[in-house]
């Protein structure tokens, strides 16, 4: 028997995953071209979810239809990936996992406009407090730098990135035709893997392969793996189990799941006023929790 609790679960393990993928990132970020990494990544991440497409059947005839969908999909997800690791090379990976919370407000904007999809009073509170507290976090609780508006290279590089994660997810189900998820994921990964192969071919040809750092074949291997086979599994598990703005609220717990990856790698704790930010981001993922009435 399943129950909500095991969606809770899921979705828990699912921000931890993530967030791990945030000081990795930025371990090797500087050690290789990102779009030479993500090209990488992504054909290890469709190899995955094809072994799991293929236990269950393989790709159905009319799931080849319209291909372009997978295409747009694809180069709209790598652009995500690679913004995020050209990113990483200058902002600190909590600031970046900040920048990652304002990707539900982003999202519901795009649903608006793409689904007209209307959020409730509270929810939209929920994503004004994340918010609030992610740019507490990008402005490293400067109130001089807030008022200035001085935003770190990496963080607004990151940001672009998220803008494309948030029109990505409603562009999901307003281009699916009735396809599985699986089935859906694998198509874009295969897309988004053949659109950085070509684009990039010129920085994968350049990339000494045989004389990495240990580092970054870490980081292809874990957010090939862990943070994109393993976060949809635990993803699609939960949506079966919560209501769509349960399963985003946890959102808002990558960065404090950050600065714990952070610690049990020996980095030193962020700055304390940095904290007052993650605190609410945490109050934004407890509203999101909270039952409608």
């Amino acid at each position: 028997m399943t129950t909500p609790l095991q969606g809770h679960l899921a979705m828990l393990l699912f921000s931890a995953l993530v967030a791990g993928s945030f000081p990795l990132g930025a371990a090797a970020a500087n050690d290789i071209a990102p779009i030479a990494l993500n090209a990488v990544r992504f054909w290890l991440a469709a190899a995955v979810i094809g072994v799991a497409v293929a236990l269950r059947g393989g790709v159905p005839r009319a799931a080849r239809a319209a291909p372009w969908r997978y295409a747009v999909l694809g180069g709209i997800f790598a652009t995500y990936f690679v913004l995020m690791f050209e990113g990483l090379k200058t902002a600190a990976p909590v600031s970046a996992a900040a920048v990652f919370t304002l990707t539900p407000i982003l999202a519901a904007g795009f649903g608006w406009l793409l689904l007209r999809q209307i959020t409730t009073a509270r929810i939209a509170l929920a994503l004004a407090l994340g918010a609030a507290g992610a740019l507490w976090v990008i402005f490293r609780g400067d109130w001089s730098a807030l008022r200035a508006f001085e935003i770190g290279r990496g963080e607004a590089i990151y940001f672009w990135g998220c803008v494309a994660h948030a029109l990505y997810t409603p562009l999901v189900r307003r281009l699916n035709r009735g396809e599985s998820a699986l089935v859906f994921t694998f198509g874009t990964l295969i897309a988004g893997g053949v659109l950085l192969s070509l684009i990039g071919a010129s920085a994968v040809a350049a990339t000494d392969w045989a004389h990495l750092p240990a580092r970054v074949w870490v980081a292809i291997a874990y957010t090939g793996v862990a943070a994109s086979a393993a976060t949809f599994v635990l993803l699609q598990f939960a949506t079966l189990r919560l209501p769509a703005s349960k399963v985003m609220a946890y959102t808002y717990l990558v960065p404090a799941w950050v600065t714990v990856w952070g610690l049990a790698l020996g980095h030193p704790p962020p700055p304390a006023g940095i904290l007052v930010g993650v605190a609410l981001t945490i109050v934004a993922l407890l509203l999101l929790l909270r039952e409608e009435r």
